[in-house]
């Protein structure tokens, strides 16, 4: 496998504010636990912060890679020659095509606090899916890395 003249990896993270959504899960938990004395309440403030932030961290950390002739979107690996025309969504489109113009056969690699993406056209005439959907911080750079993509291969 060759790699693509305009390698391309993006991890979309969890904003920093399910951060402390997640320690306030655990004071929470903390508060419901004190009742119970000192040592359950700090367990319940440890315990309910990590599992809170294990929960977000998971959600929140799929990646996008170009790798080769490869677009790899979370679990998905799609060949960049079954990929047609991108085109860059900014947040107004965007939100258009995850809500009232979505193809409930797409594919979407959905993050709804990443306001910009990526959508892209399936050629492949066996795959039934239309397009993919792609939430992306920087849709240009993957439009280039995909276009890049297809002409080294």
């Amino acid at each position: 496998m060759q790699h693509s003249a305009t390698p391309y990896e993006e991890r979309l993270t969890a904003p920093r504010s399910w951060w402390l959504i997640s320690f306030l899960v655990g004071v929470a938990l903390a508060l419901i636990l004190l009742p119970f004395g000192t040592l359950p309440m700090l367990g319940g403030l440890v315990g309910g912060t990590a599992a809170a932030a294990v929960t977000a961290s998971a959600y929140g950390s799929v990646r996008i890679r170009v790798v080769g002739d490869q677009l790899i979107a979370g679990e998905a690996k799609i060949p960049v020659a079954a990929l047609g025309e991108a085109e860059i969504l900014d947040a107004e489109e965007a939100r258009a095509w995850r809500t009232y113009k979505a193809d409930t056969r797409a594919f979407l690699l959905l993050r709804a606090y990443v306001p910009t993406a990526l959508k892209v056209e399936v050629t492949d005439p066996a795959d039934p899916t239309p397009y993919l959907y792609l939430s992306t911080r920087e849709p240009e750079r993957l439009a280039q890395a995909l276009q890049a993509a297809k002409t080294a291969a």
